[in-house]
C-alpha cells in the first residue's frame, strides 16, 4: 500500500465508554436447600457455592454479561476471599483498577440459604470492619472514560461527595460528554435518604417504600417524587407487581413482571433489575423501554442459579 494511502487511513474508532457501579464487593456462600430450615436443626443442602456478590458488584456482572464494558469501584482487603472475587470479576470481563485495597479489615462475606422450592433467600451479611471508598479515591477516577456512574448507597456523605464532583465535571462539559449518574437507596437508613436528591436516576427498593408507608410502587413515587432533583427519574420495583417510574415529565410509566415458569433464585434479582434498567437507558432507550427490559431481565434471573445463562 503506497505510504499516501496509508496516511489517509480512516482513524480508529473511539473505544466505548463505560459503566462504573461504586458499592459493595462481598462474598456469598450460597446453600440451596429444599425447604428453610427450622431453627437449631441440623439439615442438608441440595447444592453449595462460592459466588462474588454484593449490588454493585452484581450489577457489573449483569451489565457485563449484557456487554457493556464497565468497572467496579470499592474495597478489598487482601487475602483468599479476595483472589477469587478478582479473579472471577475478571472472568467476567470487569474493569478492577479502581478497587481500593485496604491494609485492615476483612472482606465481607454473606452466608446465603436459597429455597429451592419457593425461589426465596435468606441473607446474614458479616460488614463491619472494612473500610467503604471514599472520595479521596474517587477524585482518581478519570471522568471522561464513563457515560454513566451508579451508586448503591452506603457512605452518604463520602458518596455525596463523589456525585458533586460528577456534576461539577458535567457542567464544564456539552451534553454529548455528560456522565449520567443513577443511585439505589435500599436500606431504610435515615443517613442515605439525601443522596436522592443528587443522581439522575433514583432507584429505591419496596423496602424502603414500605418503611415510609406506602402499599405500592405508585405511590411510593408519588409520595417520594419531591426528594428527587428536578428532571430526575425516579423508580421503584415491586416484585412479582413489577416496576413503575417517574420521568422528568412526570407521567408514570409501568411495566408488568416476567416471572420464570419455576422461580429458582432471587438472589440479586433486584441488582440485576437495575442493571438492565442502566443499560438500556445509557443506550438511548425510552424510560419504558428500559422498565419492560428491566423486568424482562430479573424475571430470567429468577429462573436459574446464579447469573450465568441470563441472555
Amino acid at each position: 500500500m503506497a505510504a499516501g494511502a496509508a496516511a489517509r487511513r480512516d482513524p480508529e474508532p473511539a473505544a466505548e465508554k463505560r459503566i462504573l457501579c461504586v458499592g459493595l464487593v462481598c462474598l456469598d456462600i450460597i446453600s440451596v436447600v429444599e425447604a428453610y430450615p427450622a431453627e437449631d436443626s441440623d439439615t442438608r443442602c441440595v447444592s453449595q457455592r462460592w459466588q462474588r456478590g454484593g449490588n454493585a458488584s452484581n450489577s457489573c456482572t449483569v451489565l457485563a454479561l449484557l456487554g457493556a464494558p464497565c468497572a467496579f469501584m470499592g474495597s478489598l482487603a487482601p487475602g483468599h476471599a479476595a483472589d477469587f472475587i478478582v479473579a472471577d470479576f475478571r472472568r467476567q470481563g470487569v474493569d478492577v483498577s479502581h478497587v481500593a485495597w485496604q491494609p485492615r479489615g476483612d472482606v465481607p462475606c454473606a452466608c446465603c440459604v436459597v429455597n429451592a422450592t419457593s425461589g426465596s433467600r435468606t441473607i446474614v451479611l458479616y460488614d463491619t470492619n472494612l473500610p467503604d471508598v471514599t472520595a479521596r479515591d474517587f477524585e482518581r477516577v478519570d471522568l471522561s472514560q464513563y457515560k454513566w456512574i451508579h451508586w448503591e448507597a452506603r457512605n452518604a456523605a463520602e458518596q455525596a461527595a463523589m456525585m458533586q464532583r460528577v456534576e461539577r465535571y458535567n457542567r464544564a462539559r456539552p451534553a454529548a460528554e455528560r456522565v449520567r449518574t443513577s443511585v439505589e437507596v435500599e436500606k431504610p437508613r435515615e443517613e442515605l435518604l439525601p443522596l436522592m436528591g443528587l443522581g439522575h436516576v433514583v432507584f429505591i427498593s419496596k423496602d424502603l417504600a414500605q418503611h415510609f408507608g406506602y402499599r405500592s410502587a405508585p405511590e411510593a413515587l408519588r409520595g417520594l417524587r419531591d426528594r428527587v432533583q428536578p428532571g430526575a427519574t425516579l423508580i421503584c420495583a415491586w416484585a412479582e407487581a413489577g416496576a413503575d417510574a417517574v420521568g422528568p415529565d412526570g407521567e408514570l410509566v409501568h411495566s408488568d413482571a416476567f416471572p420464570p415458569e419455576t422461580l429458582v433464585d432471587t438472589l440479586g434479582a433486584g441488582d440485576t433489575f437495575n442493571a438492565a434498567v442502566i443499560f438500556a437507558l445509557s443506550a438511548g432507550k425510552s424510560l419504558q423501554d428500559a422498565l419492560t427490559f428491566g423486568c424482562r431481565i430479573a424475571g430470567k434471573k429468577c429462573g436459574i442459579q446464579g447469573f450465568d445463562g441470563i441472555i
